[in-house]
């Protein structure tokens, strides 16, 4: 008999089912990790014993290419034994040693190629490597082998990609962006340290970068604000994921009226982990000590007017088309609200062969220049 809305118990099976499906969700996550995992084992394994017998044996090249052969004579209804993706099971063991080495230890005592290995002290939230490792599929790792060769770097995009669900065309996407150099290893121009409590504030930096990529964004003669505010809202799929995950947008040209006189704000978020409104405003010129001001001034009104109790104070961002690192810095110094200021590119490098077709970089900044 089905259980219609006016049945004593409709609430309780609702809250049931409820309960059901987050099972079921959790489990499968589960079985989805258990079987990458194993996976992941068996390619690591295979890498390690192909090191085995080319670095340790003196075998030479040509035995991945019979390993090849022979595996998928032995396994025809199954992908992945190529001679390619044979090379990277290689490096992956040869790039990561101390994954799996207990658990091979463990099961299989007697190879001769297997010591454990001490594993490197985890520094990403209380998540060995080993375990992050895990969390990502083979295709994951193929493009991070590829495109990155620092491991700690490696790690950082396992991490990013595992926290935001990156798929892999949105992690290699990412890695072309240079997200890492942009958002972590670069200067940023900010005075959340002073402005904010520490836990805000580390957040609050780590999310900025510098500069933004709105490569999404198509030129167009004596391009204004207004115009690329249009088109990143047209295109706020994009916009959300170059500014990262926790951002929720509010609105374009958002209205205040602060004692009968009218202002409008270029873009306002809320942030979901940080808890509270983000101000971005957008010049496309170079940064002018009064654009720090303008949203000083935007960032106090928001917490008079919109922030509630339960909010952390707002923060600002503010996007120019570039910036005297020295002249910002000095016009953040003493503001009494949390502002960061990096520049923003709308382009993105293009291969050699499509270069000669395309306006150069100069062109473009002449362009820019003249709005």
């Amino acid at each position: 008999m089905d259980i219609i809305k006016k049945d004593p118990g409709y609430e309780e099976y609702i809250s049931l089912l409820s309960q059901i499906k987050s099972q079921i969700k959790v489990s499968q996550i589960k079985a989805t990790l258990s079987v990458n995992a194993e996976m992941l084992y068996s390619y690591w394994f295979t890498g390690k014993s192909i090191i085995y017998m080319l670095d340790q044996k003196g075998w030479g090249k040509k035995i991945i290419q019979q390993l090849s052969n022979d595996l998928k004579a032995s396994f025809p209804n199954e992908q992945g034994y190529s001679v390619r993706n044979l090379q990277y099971m290689r490096k992956f063991a040869a790039e990561y040693p101390f994954a799996f080495t207990q658990q091979v230890v463990a099961q299989l005592p007697d190879l001769p190629f297997l010591t454990p290995v001490q594993q490197p002290v985890a520094q990403l939230e209380n998540v060995s490597q080993e375990e992050l490792l895990k969390m990502v599929s083979w295709s994951h790792h193929c493009i991070l082998m590829d495109k990155v060769s620092k491991i700690p770097e490696r790690f950082w995009y396992i991490q990013q990609t595992v926290r935001n669900g990156w798929s892999r065309n949105i992690l290699a996407l990412q890695i072309e962006s240079n997200l890492f150099e942009r958002q972590v290893k670069v200067a940023k121009i900010q005075n959340y340290e002073d402005t904010l409590p520490p836990v805000q504030s580390d957040f609050a930096i780590q999310l900025l970068k510098d500069p933004y990529i709105f490569d999404f964004i198509t030129l167009k003669e004596k391009m204004n604000e207004q115009d690329i505010e249009e088109q990143l809202c047209s295109h706020i799929s994009n916009f959300l994921l170059e500014l990262g995950r926790g951002f929720s947008f509010v609105g374009r040209q958002y209205h205040l009226q602060v004692n009968n006189d009218d202002f409008f704000i270029d873009l306002l978020f809320y942030h979901i982990k940080l808890r509270c409104y983000v101000v971005i405003e957008l010049k496309a010129s170079k940064f002018k000590p009064d654009y720090a001001g303008q949203l000083n001034f935007y960032i106090s009104a928001v917490d008079d007017i919109l922030k509630s109790e339960n909010d952390n104070p707002t923060i600002g961002i503010l996007l120019c088309k570039s910036k005297n690192e020295v002249v910002a810095e000095y016009a953040l110094r003493g503001m009494g609200h949390p502002i960061g200021v990096a520049d923003f590119k709308l382009s993105k490098a293009v291969p050699e062969e499509l270069k000669s077709t395309l306006p150069s970089i100069e062109d473009l900044e002449k362009e820019l220049e003249e709005i």
